[in-house]
């Protein structure tokens, strides 16, 4: 099992970055797929972006290619969301979670974290 932290929501103008850290504890962070996932309000949740365990294969959603990076350091437990070019459409809580294997639905990603808000004003 795994707990998950986020921070670096925030508030940012259309066209900023915001980078998006998630804290794993527990054990074997290094045997987990890690995503990020976003709901909207009145929205269904979005996989935004997945990492496999490794590192080595990554997904993005249609809507962030070319501006979002999933990223992450097994060696110190870390996943991160580097996302740049923010539009107001990316607003949202955004949720870091884990995963044996990298799933097709946000419904497979099996540990969550509590959320971070990303706010971007046009």
């Amino acid at each position: 099992q795994v707990q998950l932290l986020e921070s670096g929501g925030g508030l940012v103008q259309a066209g900023g970055s915001l980078r998006l850290s998630c804290a794993a504890s527990g054990r074997a962070f290094a045997d987990y797929a890690m995503g990020w996932i976003r709901q909207a309000p009145g929205k269904e949740r979005e996989i935004v972006a997945s990492i496999s365990a490794g590192g080595g294969s990554s997904y993005y959603a249609d809507s962030v290619k070319g501006r979002f990076t999933i990223s992450r350091d097994n060696a110190k437990n870390m996943v991160y969301l580097q996302m740049n070019s923010l539009k107001p459409e990316d607003t949202a809580v955004y949720y870091c979670a884990a995963a044996l294997l990298i799933p097709r639905d946000p419904e497979g990603y099996m540990w969550w974290g509590q959320g971070t808000q990303v706010t971007v004003s046009s």
